[in-house]
């Protein structure tokens, strides 16, 4: 899991980025609303974690953006007061950690959170009978074995992380060909034409002129 922390505290944020990398998520740390604003737009993350207080703003400002993208947003405040949490989650935020916190406690909200937005516990992703097993990289459908290339792997487990979001198809070359190669290609459309044919229809739909999507509830039959 690629998690966007948005912490301008140095100290606090270095604990913060360690911990997470410790088990096994990736970090993209900035700490302003600015750098805030352009990893959402570049950095494909998937969960946040957000900060009020910051050096070019209140954090809170950045929510209804967070919402758009469909980022889940967990913050991170000394904002206690009861009012103070209630506007937090009532602008966006789908959990709010007191700050000073435990760092056992942030991971296991981390890890609740993925849950609830992705289906992903740290090991397993599943939505509707389509299964992946990220520590062996094992994926099925309503049981069903499915052997998967290296890339048509990268490509299945971005799509279903980001469940319910468009994926543009800028973002899903960067998973499969380093530097922006495939651009020059169609290699990712025979990546997708090929994960397509071994998941089965009615996991991955087309969005003509952006890109694809994974829904968590299918289409009525």
């Amino acid at each position: 899991m690629k998690i966007l922390l948005i912490e301008d505290d140095m100290d606090l944020g270095n604990g913060v980025r360690i911990a997470l990398r410790d088990q096994g998520m990736q970090v993209v740390w900035v700490r302003t609303l600015d750098d805030a604003a352009r990893s959402i737009e570049h950095d494909s993350c998937e969960l946040v974690l957000l900060d009020l207080g910051l050096p070019d703003g209140d954090g809170l400002d950045l929510l209804a953006r967070l919402r758009a993208a469909r980022l889940p947003v967990l913050i991170l405040s000394a904002r206690d007061t009861v009012e103070q949490r209630l506007r937090g989650l009532d602008g966006g935020a789908d959990d709010y950690l007191v700050k000073p916190f435990v760092l056992a406690e942030l991971l296991s909200r981390v890890r609740a959170l993925a849950r609830r937005s992705y289906g992903f516990d740290g090991d397993t992703i599943e939505l509707r009978g389509l299964l992946l097993q990220v520590p062996t990289r094992r994926v099925s459908v309503q049981g069903r074995p499915v052997e998967l290339t290296a890339s048509e792997y990268a490509l299945l487990k971005t799509l279903l992380m980001r469940a319910n979001r468009v994926i543009t198809r800028r973002v899903l070359e960067e998973h499969i060909l380093p530097g922006g190669l495939a651009n020059a290609s169609n290699t990712l459309d025979v990546h997708m034409g090929n994960l397509r044919r071994k998941i089965g229809e009615g996991y991955i739909r087309t969005v003509r002129g952006v890109g694809y999507v994974i829904d968590q509830q299918g289409e009525a039959p």
